[in-house]
């Protein structure tokens, strides 16, 4: 069965353009999505995913509307193959169940590859950069100005008695875990 994606990434885009050809290339069914690629919960490919089975096609109007990044486009073709799952671009002349389709999507791996090693090299030197300035990565030590109210308060209330740390925690609408770790903070005096 092919099985179409589209998405637009505002509420004020159509989706028309990508639907028609779509439905013109025989989609007997079109999971269709207002949200922007970049959102990582994507409830229609969540979806279409679901419903994948071994011989389907999955079918976009062009590669951009089914991944945030090359990676992710990569990941999500190589995931359809794993499944016996053919993928069609329309307008970038990509299809999976031909050998010239099959080449072009192993150029666009080789690319992703690179651009993942790439990324790999540079947070590699930026981290060394960081190190011999004296710098640690990471998130800062302590707590944010508002952390450490929270945390004062939770040691005044500890300290008066009368209330468990559930009590205290839902009175400041933290996590009893994370109630406990201001009391440690505080009384080690990290805060």
């Amino acid at each position: 069965m092919k099985i179409g994606y589209a998405r637009v990434s505002t509420q004020d885009q159509r989706l028309e353009l990508q639907t028609d050809d779509l439905t013109r290339y025989g989609c007997g069914q079109i999971f269709k999505e207002k949200i922007s690629g970049r959102n990582t919960d994507r409830p229609e490919l969540t979806k279409m995913l679901e419903q994948l089975r071994p011989g389907d096609t999955v079918v976009v109007w062009k590669l951009d509307r089914l991944g945030r990044s090359l990676i992710d486009l990569v990941n999500l073709i190589e995931e359809f193959k794993k499944r016996g799952v053919d993928f069609v671009s329309l307008q970038d002349g990509i299809d999976t169940s031909t050998p010239n389709g099959r080449l072009v999507f192993h150029f666009i791996a080789g690319l992703a590859e690179f651009e993942r090693e790439l990324i790999r090299q540079r947070t590699r030197a930026g981290l060394a950069a960081a190190k011999a300035r004296g710098r640690v990565g990471g998130r800062p030590a302590g707590l944010s100005k508002e952390a450490l109210e929270k945390a004062k308060s939770a040691k005044i209330l500890f300290d008066a008695g009368g209330k468990s740390v559930g009590e205290i925690a839902q009175i400041l609408g933290i996590g009893r875990a994370t109630c406990y770790r201001y009391l440690n903070q505080v009384k080690e005096g990290k805060g």
